[in-house]
């Protein structure tokens, strides 16, 4: 049986790759990677892969049994890449497709839940058995503004008082592991969120006590947001889809109480603390 991984030097498929390897032998775990040499550190049999090149992607395939595909960074090009793996899989014969989606992604009004729900789609329409895992946020996609929020004593955002179930990374990459080393979980679909859910109010007040300094939330318009984005050096395009998701949030729909998450991981999910920590000794 061998078991591949896409996206495997990126953030969450070199942890999946890492907590595979202490259940599976290396030799039934395929790294696939657009840089293969930097894959060659993982210690597995590496395999070239990129979404965008759909010339290369079946041969790359071939012999893979479990697949976990995981989501494109590429916001805007995602369903084309997806499309693109999963045609690839259809031709080399994979039994079995594990992906990556977003946390209610067809009730979600987050910009990127459009390109996952297109894929759970087409994985539907595909013939091959699949299971979709919807993640919800990690806590490390708060890090920057941590840091950034002891320097000006501030945490600026637009999601009011909404929840976030976030998780971190590696709770998300033992979920994936586990999912993709078990046959029962075929046909599932798991919404996968933190234990424990915050508002950003409630993250200042945290990074605060940890820092020693006062940070305090501003909440504003989702407009005057994404212009603080901007003046912060980030694209136009990327500072108005974060103030986009900011308003989502304030909506609830980063918000889930199922604790599918720490189910399936067999233990409580991290605390957002932890994350706070690690973001201010960096």
């Amino acid at each position: 049986m061998k078991i591949a991984v896409t996206g495997a030097t990126g953030q969450l498929g070199t942890l999946v790759i890492a907590q595979l390897k202490t259940q599976v032998s290396t030799e039934n775990l395929v790294a696939l990677a657009r840089n293969t040499e930097k894959a060659g550190a993982l210690g597995t049999e590496v395999r070239p892969f990129d979404y965008a090149q759909p010339e290369i992607l079946a041969k790359s395939l071939q012999g893979v049994d479990r697949l976990l595909l995981i989501s494109s960074s590429e916001i805007g090009h995602r369903f084309a890449q997806h499309s693109n793996v999963i045609a690839a899989a259809q031709q080399a014969g994979v039994k079995w497709i594990v992906y990556t989606s977003l946390l209610h992604a067809p009730e979600s009004s987050l910009s990127l839940a459009g390109e996952h729900v297109a894929t759970e789609k087409l994985l539907a329409e595909s013939g091959i058995a699949h299971t979709i895992l919807r993640n919800g946020w990690y806590h490390e996609n708060f890090i920057s503004s941590i840091q950034a929020s002891v320097a000006m004593g501030t945490y600026a955002g637009s999601a009011g008082e909404g929840k976030i179930s976030a998780a971190s990374r590696q709770d998300f990459a033992e979920a994936a592991a586990k999912v993709i080393l078990d046959e029962k979980h075929i046909g599932k679909v798991y919404e996968l969120a933190g234990d424990t859910a915050y508002t950003l109010t409630e993250l200042s007040s945290e990074i605060s006590e940890q820092s020693g300094k006062e940070v305090s939330y501003a909440n504003m318009p989702e407009a005057a947001y994404a212009d603080i984005l901007k003046g912060a050096g980030l694209p136009a395009g990327l500072a108005e889809a974060i103030a986009g998701w900011d308003t989502s949030i304030s909506q609830g729909d980063l918000l889930d109480e199922s604790k599918q998450l720490s189910q399936l991981i067999g233990r409580p999910t991290s605390p957002v603390a932890d994350t706070v920590q690690a973001a201010l000794k960096q």
